[in-house]
């Protein structure tokens, strides 16, 4: 007889919110969950029945961990690719399998995978020297994104002249030209062993411009039916072209003709779909369970109108964390808190989200940017 879901251990390489928000949808289902991370005070450390501290990177440490596991999963790409694949070839199951890690992990050959499968991007240039970047074919200015490593804003940087290549990143690179775009929006596949797709529907994402970090998720789009559908059909084409098991948050750009560019694919639960939690009749964690289990995947449809707000740490404050202006905003009707369990703050650190579920709009964006000027978190 097979076994049961509540009879198997997963596996959670990395230990932050979006393995502690795994975790608690996964209690729903009895799941046993072991996590590693290098941090000794992840937010996973608390809810998961095993929490070991250890680098995520590290071969040995990653596939002695895995062996403990029936199935592994990830909250960050970051992670060993050579220890999943060896416990791939000892029959462990990794979701998302580590060949589709491995090439998000690079963002050049992302983009190149774009290119092969027709997926429409913003024309790009991989580059690997500050001189190549002296002789590329693009004009200023352009976008200078690292190939590896970056993340939440990092690792991306407006080339605006010659004289800014001085202070270029020192390594592999690509260039990107700069989309004259109107909005950024985003699209959650999720895809299970079967082949079974579903998709969340399509969110407006509003960035946060001196962090480059997402500050406001407003879903559902009100853009046209048209242009939604051709979204879906993108993100879906993606994930059936990687054979993807798992989730897969597809971020694109869309231009002021009505264009849609992919720029980047996280293989797992996203920044762009905590608003499910409360405003889908599945949320993402739950998808993303249902899918690597080989479930039957969840109702996506929206509840209401919900608007996400990212709670970041306050510029000058580094320290024990404390929420000023919490009592305030719980108040409110239709507002949902979510802390990461994280200690210390820090400048720009996500420290939690809140969602604000209305059937109204734009009385949820207007909640939402009260609590954007009332909630902070200082130290």
């Amino acid at each position: 007889m097979a076994k049961q879901i509540s009879d198997l251990k997963l596996g959670i390489l990395g230990g932050g919110q979006l393995g502690r928000m795994m975790i608690q949808e996964a209690i729903n289902y009895n799941l046993t969950t072991l996590v590693l991370d290098p941090d000794t005070d992840a937010p996973c450390k608390h809810l998961a029945n095993y929490f070991q501290c250890g680098s995520i990177t590290d071969f040995d440490t990653v596939y002695n961990f895995g062996k403990k596991a029936d199935i592994i999963t990830i909250e960050i790409e970051k992670v060993n690719i050579e220890a999943l694949e060896q416990l791939e070839k000892e029959g462990k199951q990794v979701f998302p399998q580590s060949r589709v890690i491995r090439l998000i992990q690079d963002k050049g050959v992302q983009k190149q995978f774009f290119k092969e499968n027709n997926i429409p991007t913003a024309p790009f240039q991989l580059v690997n020297t500050k001189e190549d970047m002296l002789n590329s074919r693009f004009d200023f200015p352009y976008i200078l994104k690292q190939r590896k490593d970056g993340y939440d804003g990092k690792g991306v940087m407006r080339i605006n002249e010659v004289a800014d290549i001085d202070q270029a990143f020192d390594a592999p690179c690509l260039i990107e030209e700069l989309v004259d775009f109107e909005k950024e929006i985003a699209i959650i596949v999720a895809r299970n062993p079967k082949g079974d797709m579903k998709t969340f529907p399509m969110v407006e994402m509003e960035f946060n411009a001196e962090a480059n970090l997402v500050e406001f998720l407003i879903s559902p789009s009100t853009y046209p039916e048209e242009l939604q559908n051709r979204a879906e059909v993108i993100a879906k084409n993606i994930a059936s072209s990687l054979n993807i098991t798992g989730l897969l948050a597809v971020e694109m750009f869309v231009t002021k003709n009505g264009d849609l560019l992919v720029n980047e694919l996280a293989p797992r639960p996203h920044n762009s779909g905590h608003q499910t939690i409360e405003g889908n009749r599945v949320s993402q964690f739950a998808q993303h369970l249902r899918a690597i289990f080989n479930l039957p995947l969840g109702d996506t449809s929206t509840i209401n109108h919900a608007v996400m707000i990212n709670l970041l740490g306050e510029k000058n404050h580094n320290g024990v964390a404390k929420y000023q202006g919490l009592e305030k905003i719980m108040a409110i009707e239709g507002v949902y808190v979510h802390l990461y369990g994280k200690k210390y703050t820090k400048p720009f650190r996500k420290m939690g989200h809140i969602t604000v579920v209305d059937q109204n709009r734009d009385g949820a964006i207007q909640k939402a940017n009260y609590i954007k000027n009332t909630l902070k978190v200082i130290s």
